[in-house]
């Protein structure tokens, strides 16, 4: 082949070659197996357009989403988990922690702090499922405690919205199931004191975090379809050898059973959040 014709069969070759599709263009939902455009997903809060599944959002974008713009004020961010136990499963408990601060620019499962939602000056607090399954270890507890003393001090609104699949951080031991004890009595000091706390139930809500603080609001609510519970449905249906109800541990199960206040889309969770405060504080 000439010098020419290679030349006119590496253009035709090059004219007719699939073009790539930019990675990360489409994302696929959960609910109802559509393929979706990410940008139209992103811009409906990560929520379906096409059947409203509720897709997982971080700590940064629940922020976004929930406190009034440039509001958020974060406490304690400088506390780090230690390694008590000396922990090490596939790998040691440290070197987990270090590769899950990289992957995910959080530095523990929680975040908490103060911001503004509607112009309401709150205390907030989030647990996130990207950080070791949002599970709730020593400085979670820390986190928590000590925001809610501030709520206490400050007599402020406490909203805490919790997406913990993993309940306590078996890594910590039972430093980590003291947390459940620890939050639950700041909890009470603050209902004590008069405080009005807010908690918000998302995909999941599991373990030691079900059953302590995220149960413990004045107001629960909870998103569509989220998976809320102490033991999976799986490990029930194991151990005690019994077929669970339909929709067992969702949030419209819970809410049918009444052991939470209200559904709430994302849409309308900012706005609902701010009417119960407004209702409920003096």
């Amino acid at each position: 082949m000439g010098q020419r014709e290679g030349r006119l069969a590496s253009a035709w070759q090059g004219h007719f070659e699939p073009k790539r599709v930019p990675e990360r263009v489409w994302i696929g939902c959960e609910g109802c197996q559509a393929t979706l455009f990410r940008k139209q997903v992103e811009q409906n809060l990560l929520v379906c357009p096409e059947c409203n599944h509720h897709f997982r959002v971080s700590a940064q974008e629940r922020i976004a989403q929930l406190l009034d713009a440039d509001t958020f004020e974060e406490w304690y961010a400088e506390l780090q988990p230690a390694d008590p136990l000396g922990f090490n499963d596939r790998r040691p408990y440290p070197e987990r922690v270090t590769a899950e601060q990289a992957r995910t620019g959080l530095k523990e499962a929680a975040v908490v702090g103060q911001g503004f939602i509607r112009g309401i000056r709150i205390v907030f607090g989030i647990t996130d499922s990207n950080f070791i399954m949002g599970s709730m270890g020593s400085v979670v507890g820390e986190k928590l405690t000590r925001a809610i003393e501030e709520a206490t001090r400050q007599r402020l609104p406490l909203v805490i919205v919790s997406g913990s699949g993993g309940g306590a951080r078996m890594h910590e031991g039972i430093f980590s199931l003291m947390q459940m004890a620890k939050v639950s009595t700041a909890l009470g000091r603050y209902h004590e004191a008069g405080g009005v706390y807010l908690s918000v139930l998302t995909h999941p809500t599991m373990g030691g975090v079900a059953a302590s603080f995220a149960s413990l609001g004045d107001f629960i609510l909870a998103e569509p379809k989220a998976l809320i519970g102490f033991a999976g449905p799986r490990v029930i249906e194991q151990n005690l050898r019994v077929q669970l109800p339909n929709g067992f541990q969702t949030s419209e199960f819970l809410l049918q059973h009444g052991f939470i206040d209200r559904i709430v889309h994302r849409r309308d969770l900012q706005s609902t959040i701010a009417q119960l405060i407004d209702y409920a504080m003096p």
